[in-house]
Formats: C-alpha cells, sequence, structure tokens
C-alpha cells in the first residue's frame, strides 16, 4: 500500500505540472465547494432552492426594466451562476475575485442559471 502513495503523489505533481492555471484554479474551488457543504453549480436545476459557493468573476451595474440591478457572475469550478440584486446599485464587498456563499431560488433565463436577491455571505479575505 505504501507503494501506491509515492506513485499516486508523483502522477498528482506531474498533472499540476502539465494542468493550465485556468484548471487549477477550477479545481480547487470545486474543492472549497465541497469543503463548505455547498451545492455545485452545474447540478442546480430550475427551481431549486440552493446554497452554492464560488468566486465572483465580474460586477456590473445593469438595469432591468427600468430597475437598478446589480449582477455579478460567481464560478465554483464547474459552472457560472448570475447572481442580480434588484434595485441595488452597489453592495460593499461584492466585487470581481471576492469569495463568496449564496442561498436562494435558481432560475433559468436564456438558458442561464440566475439567483435572484440571495442570501448572501461575503468570505473574508483572510481566509481565501
Amino acid at each position: 500500500m505504501s507503494a501506491e502513495k509515492p506513485s499516486g503523489r508523483f502522477r498528482r505533481m506531474l498533472e499540476r505540472l502539465s494542468s493550465s492555471q485556468e484548471d487549477l484554479e477550477s479545481e480547487e474551488l470545486r474543492e472549497d465547494t465541497q469543503a463548505s457543504g455547498c451545492t455545485r453549480i452545474s447540478e442546480c436545476s430550475d427551481r431549486q432552492i440552493v446554497r452554492v459557493a464560488g468566486t465572483l468573476r465580474t460586477v456590473t451595474l445593469r438595469p432591468r426594466a427600468g430597475v437598478p440591478a446589480l449582477e455579478a457572475e460567481l464560478f465554483d469550478g464547474t459552472a457560472p451562476l448570475d447572481v442580480v440584486w434588484l434595485g441595488r446599485r452597489s453592495i460593499v464587498g461584492i466585487e470581481p475575485g471576492r469569495k463568496l456563499i449564496a442561498s436562494g431560488r435558481i432560475s433559468m433565463s436564456h438558458g442561464r442559471r440566475v439567483l435572484f436577491n440571495p442570501k448572501y455571505e461575503i468570505r473574508p479575505l483572510g481566509q481565501e
């Protein structure tokens, strides 16, 4: 059994060396999601109540039906999720690169998963 561990470690080391930076970041995000007990975004379906975790890739202000809306793309290493806060122009701490846990009901819009006005928890900078 101890003979298998070095070859497993060596194989993992070779995989990490041959992987792109994006692949490594995605793997790390998937591990963080699993460790936090959240659902993977790729496994979320329409109308399901979920708790997801990931990193904010983009944050934009985009009006919806004449109402201000803060939109962010959350990525957990498996799939993107649009997170939308209606009636908000900004939220302190919601910025690209921040880690976030969000919960609410998933909906589908134009083939993308969307979470409107979620409950959320911004992860402390020291724990990223």
